[in-house]
């Protein structure tokens, strides 16, 4: 069985227990709404892709890669151009499914369009548009698209396809979560982002920003940053949050010295929980957030950091702006119970703890 002949496009998202992957909603949208679900839970997996507005649903009692390929491509043969996510499954099966269509791969892409595909390199340092003359495979970067319009209705049918034969094919042995300082920021339940407000003046921002990822480590979240921090050469672009840098949505967001500008508080999403160190308690980070420590950012990081045993340059400007004291933090309140030297904790919309 192939998919009706006027699918020209396609997005396919593996799911496991229906849950979809990081970057799904993105990836249909791409396709135009058009989506073919496979994997284990896919009915359930289709009533949470509320932008999908056609999908088919191949359940399979497990995901194997090579299989899967071999499977799929019997659907897929005659759609022009077919859209991953570049979620772990994604990136898995897009090779295997480019050699067995025959076609080519444009892998980490940031845009997709019918007659052409936009690809970054070295960090999103190149952008590189590839013209689209034939059937191809994509991988879709998540984090890249802004607010996604919900489709009006979905028209969903199952997929009956003969099982491919493969003599070789990779098995799962264990599903390992990823180091916080290496996951994909579209990714990260925990985020702390470091803005210009954390580097003191003439310290060294690529130090401090080390500090803040290894800070950040010992919390379990990944450190971004906002685009002047990216711009002056502190932290990689793909660190950037924001409406040109990566759209993000975790449960809990730390802002460090970030004001809160329109292109980065663009790219946050709706975090369960904000918490802003700034100096000023009514910028916008600060009224937005539901913990507001109105304190000097470098000297909140310093001192978390001896708290939670991290070492390594210090982020506390050489003359502390008032004199003070810290009170023990502990835990989960690492934040909601502290006294800082330049101010006290202000809490908003309720308690929210890192924990």
């Amino acid at each position: 069985m192939t998919l009706p002949a006027d699918v020209k496009v396609v997005s396919v998202v593996v799911v496991r227990d229906g849950q979809l992957p990081t970057g799904a909603h993105e990836t249909v949208a791409e396709a135009g709404g058009a989506v073919l679900i496979a994997g284990s839970g896919t009915g359930k997996a289709a009533d949470g892709l509320d932008v999908a507005s056609r999908a088919w649903l191949l359940e399979v009692p497990s995901v194997a890669p090579a299989v899967l390929a071999g499977t799929l491509a019997q659907a897929l043969a005659g759609v022009d151009i077919v859209v991953l996510p570049a979620s772990p499954d994604g990136r898995d099966l897009a090779p295997r499914l480019a050699v067995t269509l025959g076609r080519p791969l444009l892998a980490g892409a940031v845009r997709c369009a019918p007659d052409e595909v936009e690809v970054t390199r070295l960090d999103d340092r190149l952008s590189v548009r590839v013209g689209v003359d034939g059937p191809v495979v994509v991988t879709l970067r998540p984090g890249r698209r802004g607010t996604l319009e919900p489709a009006k209705s979905t028209q969903v049918s199952a997929l009956s396809l003969a099982a491919a034969e493969t003599s070789r094919d990779a098995e799962s042995v264990e599903v390992m979560q990823p180091e916080p300082g290496v996951v994909d920021l579209a990714e990260a339940r925990r985020i702390v982002g470091g803005g210009a407000g954390l580097v003191p003046a003439g310290a060294d921002g690529a130090a401090v920003m080390r500090l803040l990822a290894d800070v950040g480590a010992a919390l379990g979240a990944s450190a971004g940053a906002t685009r002047v921090v990216t711009d002056a050469g502190w932290m990689s672009y793909d660190r950037q949050i924001g409406t040109t840098g990566v759209s993000v949505d975790p449960e809990l967001y730390i802002a460090f010295g970030i004001s809160g500008a329109a292109q980065h508080v663009g790219g946050l999403g709706t975090p369960e929980h904000v918490i802003s160190v700034n100096t000023d308690p009514s910028c916008p980070m600060t009224t937005m957030s539901d913990l507001g420590i109105v304190a000097d950012a470098p000297a909140v990081l310093s001192e978390l950091a001896r708290q939670l045993g991290v070492t390594g340059p210090s982020a506390e400007p050489a003359e502390p702006a008032q004199p003070g004291g810290v009170a023990k933090l502990e835990g989960a309140d690492l934040l909601a119970d502290t006294a800082l030297p330049d101010g006290t904790a202000q809490r908003r919309k309720g308690a929210s703890h890192a924990g």
